[in-house]
């Protein structure tokens, strides 16, 4: 299992500590720190299309309408705390979030 997320997001944080607790093997890529491979950016917005991106994320708010009106993958690459986290990836399957359903899915 691989997680994309930010290290100091508290919603990542506090997936990874449930994940763990339930017994989960969890390679952390942190987004920031790490990267992320523009084959893995390109994936995770074929499955999860816009909502990949955390409009809401003070980064977001600091950008113009030009970079705004960029191609999604090539804006997450560049700043790579736009992505919504976390990103999970269990075998085949991806999550996005820390929701219900996510929780759900992989905690029982």
């Amino acid at each position: 299992m691989r997680v994309f997320c930010l290290k100091s997001c508290d919603t990542c944080r506090r997936a990874l500590r449930e994940l763990r607790a339930a017994g989960h093997d969890v390679q952390v890529v942190d987004v920031r720190a790490d990267g992320v491979d523009r084959a893995d950016l390109e994936r995770f917005r074929a499955v999860f299309g816009d909502a990949l991106l955390n409009r809401r994320s003070t980064t977001w708010r600091g950008l113009d309408d030009a970079d705004r009106a960029r191609d999604p993958v090539e804006l997450l690459a560049r700043y790579p705390a736009l992505m919504k986290r976390p990103v999970i990836e269990v075998g085949a399957g991806l999550f996005l979030g820390w929701g219900p359903e996510t929780r759900k899915a992989l905690l029982g």
